[in-house]
């Protein structure tokens, strides 16, 4: 591409992560006296929480739809918003839960979280009596307390980029056995 440099400039930066391991980040931002390592390295982690975020939303919420159902602006923006306002409002009772349990909020599992929102939501609908409905939330936030994230295993394996899948399926011949 023409309007491309032929060469580039990147910084490395070194940096431990939460699991103690050593990480390498590089970044055209050279200038090491306007951007000190531990700002880069804190703008990456919120970028890393803000891309958290929006798998979150997209992939557990949105269930990976690849676009949205109104057909009207108006109906896209009301979509958005609701969802938008769905996923803060299970976010805020995850660090509720999270606060009263002293642990951080994302120590809890938001799938988990949402699944059990979800089913309690809808069996407090059924629920004539509006009085039981704060004690439906306090059961709620307890259950919530329980939905910790596993620690999950190192790699059992190298990362590697995998194969394209194929437009066909391989036929595979058996030998002859005469």
């Amino acid at each position: 591409c023409p309007a491309l440099p032929e060469f580039w400039s990147a910084r490395a930066i070194r940096a431990i992560d939460a699991r103690g391991r050593e990480r390498v980040l590089l970044t055209s931002l050279i200038d090491r006296r306007r951007f000190k390592p531990a700002d880069i390295v804190a703008c990456y982690e919120r970028r890393w929480q803000i891309e958290t975020s929006y798998a979150e939303l997209k992939q557990s919420m949105l269930g990976s739809e690849l676009t949205l159902r109104s057909r009207t602006v108006a109906g896209v923006y009301q979509e958005i918003w609701g969802a938008l306002i769905a996923y803060n409002l299970i976010r805020r009772e995850i660090a509720s839960a999270a606060r009263e349990a002293k642990l951080a909020p994302t120590d809890i599992s938001f799938v988990r979280a949402l699944h059990t929102i979800q089913h309690e939501m809808m069996w407090a609908a059924l629920t004539p009596a509006f009085a039981k409905l704060p004690a439906c939330l306090q059961r709620l936030r307890e259950r919530l307390k329980s939905m910790r994230n596993e620690k999950r295993p190192g790699r059992t394996c190298d990362r590697v980029v995998k194969s394209r899948p194929k437009r066909y399926t391989v036929r595979y011949l058996r030998k002859d056995l005469n």
